[in-house]
C-alpha cells in the first residue's frame, strides 16, 4: 500500500493538509497556537486515528458491538533532540457486549496498527483499554 497527501502554506499564515476530500488546517504561526493543532498534536491524532480504526476493524473480526469510544492520548516531548519520548493512552469502549475480550483487542491493536507499530520503533507506548456499560 502507498499513501500520498498534499500540504500547503503561505508565508506568515497557517497551513493546510489536503487528504482526499478533506482539508485539515494546522498552526504554523504563534497567532493561532491556541486555536489550531500543531504538528505534534497532528502526530498524536494520527496515532489516535490508527487505534480507533482498529477498534472498528476488530469489532467485526472479534464479533463484538459497541456504541462509541473515547480515547485520550498524551505524550512527553524531549528538547534535545526534539522528539516524542513517551506516549500514553486511555481508551474507553462503551458496550453492552460481554463477549469483548479487552486483552485480545489490545494485543491486536498493538500487533496490527500501522501507525502504532511505526511509532513504537522510536518511543515507548503504554496504555489501557477499559469498557463501560451503556446506560
Amino acid at each position: 500500500m502507498n499513501y500520498q497527501i498534499k500540504a500547503s502554506s503561505l508565508s506568515n499564515e497557517d497551513a493546510i493538509i489536503h487528504i482526499k476530500a478533506s482539508d485539515i488546517d494546522f498552526g504554523t504561526t504563534s497567532k493561532t497556537a491556541e486555536a489550531l493543532p500543531n504538528p505534534a498534536e497532528l502526530f498524536l491524532g494520527s496515532f489516535a486515528a490508527c487505534m480507533l480504526k482498529n477498534v472498528e476493524r476488530f469489532s467485526t473480526m472479534m464479533k463484538f458491538s459497541y456504541t462509541k469510544t473515547m480515547l485520550n492520548v498524551s505524550a512527553t516531548r524531549l528538547e534535545n533532540p526534539p522528539r516524542m519520548e513517551n506516549i500514553n493512552y486511555d481508551l474507553t469502549i462503551y458496550t453492552k457486549d460481554d463477549k469483548l475480550n479487552v486483552e485480545l483487542l489490545k494485543k491486536n491493536i498493538e500487533k496490527f496498527g500501522t501507525i502504532y507499530n511505526t511509532i513504537k520503533l522510536s518511543c515507548s507506548i503504554s496504555g489501557t483499554i477499559k469498557t463501560l456499560k451503556n446506560v
